[in-house]
């Protein structure tokens, strides 16, 4: 087997053979007459006229049979056949197919229509034009990019060798659309907030950071857009949201990528409780209008989008699952004791809560198949919800689980600016004692609070782990088409 740079010498070789024939094999012009979709949804129409026509793709297979060579190509919308034959074509012209033509490669062609013996739409070829040659071989069409880490580094190899791949990530296009929609529809304004922010806030997470020269200050990739916003709804914009990219220095695992795409709406004068209904709609209407259905597969199990979506408390939860009964109770030192038992990891700067909320992740979350709404959640666990008016020691906010993966967080927004900047001063505490992820005090948000914040419900939905499971993946890299990748040379270094 001729190795890559053997490959990649003949290929030269062929693209010198084109210059020598006065092609260029990388022209400006191409201008096909039609797509290949189009050409098969109008095939008969366009064979009876017997007009010639123009297509263009790539060569996806070749077939040479003594005097006649028969072509597959694919310009993104479909695959058609071609032929050349010798004699209906200039013998110079059938040649410099034959001896310059790879797989990979793409090509204009011209002639006029007609279906084969075997049934087969096909263009018989009258001239042909090279426009673009490739040097490199394309993967073995029927086992693709076998390693998994190449298919990651290589996505746009792996979309255009398997059609499930490819599939996949014109799903994820429709559910943005659909969610879109369905936001645009409910009167909610699409809008854009920075992502280079002077602050990192809006979430609990460790940040990236960068300089800017001119203004010689710190500057952070935004690990949320939720403060932005949240200061629209105080400009006077009732219903906003935006379809983001978020940035979080953290590690990189099933569910995890530093960048990944978030849809963040807020909502005036709404409430957890009424957010949590027209959540429920919003994913159930975005399932049906992308899967043709209310029904998906996922892991080998059939998920339920039309039933009601049922509601468990986070208590409740780590009770059943966990044997955590009393969390107003259970000591940093009890809380580490279950970390181990479960395999838990604990880092010496966690606090009881997020040691808690670790279990939960790892040993609760997962049980949680069908829709499920989370409720429920002590006050440290959120730093920008409102507590419940019935158990100031609650807040009002819930999570929707589907296939055990978080796919939305939401709450009651709090307004209230001296029970904000309470927060905030424990939130500093804790960062003090070691905890990168908790957010900074922003004197800047306080200040927009106390010129009057209305009432709000906002959400949170992850839009890749909403993928995950209406594709039935369980990897992130899977949905997103050029995942963050370790480089190769810091691979090989260790």
């Amino acid at each position: 087997m001729a190795s890559l740079e053997e490959i990649r010498a003949e290929r030269l070789k062929k693209l010198e053979l084109l210059k020598q024939a006065g092609k260029n094999p990388y022209p400006i012009l191409s201008n096909p007459d039609f797509n290949i979709a189009e050409v098969i949804r109008d095939f008969a129409e366009l064979t009876e006229s017997g007009k010639e026509l123009s297509l263009a793709g790539r060569v996806m297979a070749i077939r040479t049979q003594g005097a006649i060579t028969f072509f597959n190509f694919n310009d993104g919308t479909g695959l058609f056949q071609g032929l050349l034959k010798s004699g209906e074509i200039d013998a110079p012209t059938f040649d410099l197919f034959k001896d310059t033509v790879d797989l990979g490669d793409f090509i204009l062609v011209r002639g006029t229509l007609f279906v084969t013996k075997r049934n087969e739409p096909t263009i018989q070829v009258k001239d042909w034009t090279m426009l673009a040659k490739s040097l490199r071989p394309l993967p073995d069409k029927w086992h693709g990019l076998q390693d998994v880490e190449e298919r990651f580094r290589r996505r746009y190899l792996d979309s255009l060798m398997s059609g499930e791949v490819k599939k996949r990530f014109i799903l994820r296009s429709q559910i943005i659309t659909a969610i879109r929609k369905y936001l645009d529809d409910a009167g909610y304004l699409e809008v854009e907030t920075p992502i280079l922010q002077p602050l990192a806030g809006g979430a609990n997470a460790e940040p990236f950071k960068t300089h800017h020269n001119a203004l010689n200050i710190d500057l952070y990739l935004r690990i949320a857009p939720e403060l932005y916003l949240k200061k629209m709804l105080v400009g006077g914009f009732p219903k906003v949201y935006e379809l983001a990219r978020n940035f979080r220095n953290e590690g990189i695992d099933a569910t995890h990528n530093p960048e990944f795409t978030m849809l963040e709406f807020y909502e005036s004068f709404s409430t957890a409780k009424k957010q949590m209904v027209f959540v429920e709609e919003l994913v159930r209407t975005v399932v049906k209008n992308v899967i043709g259905r209310e029904e998906i597969e996922f892991d080998g199990v059939v998920i339920d989008f039309a039933e009601k979506f049922k509601t468990i408390s986070y208590t409740e939860l780590l009770a059943r699952y966990a044997f955590i009964n009393d969390l107003t109770k259970i000591t940093r030192a009890e809380a580490v004791l279950k970390a181990n038992q479960f395999g838990v990891e604990v880092d010496p700067a966690d606090v009881v809560e997020k040691i808690i909320d670790n279990i939960y992740k790892k040993i609760c979350r997962p049980k949680i198949i069908q829709p499920t709404f989370i409720v429920d959640y002590p006050v440290a666990f959120s730093p920008f919800a409102k507590r419940k008016e019935d158990n100031p020691e609650l807040i009002d906010r819930f999570q929707l689980l589907v296939g055990g993966y978080e796919l939305v967080n939401a709450f009651s927004e709090l307004n209230d600016p001296l029970d904000q900047r309470e927060r905030y001063l424990e939130q500093d505490r804790k960062k003090k004692a070691g905890d990168a992820e908790v957010s900074s005090s922003d004197e800047d948000y306080l200040e927009c609070m106390e010129y009057g914040m209305p009432p709000a419900g906002g959400v949170g939905l992850g839009v890749d782990r909403l993928t995950i499971v209406l594709t039935n993946t369980k990897n992130i890299k899977e949905v997103i088409f050029f995942p963050t990748m370790r480089p190769k040379d810091k691979e090989d270094k260790g």
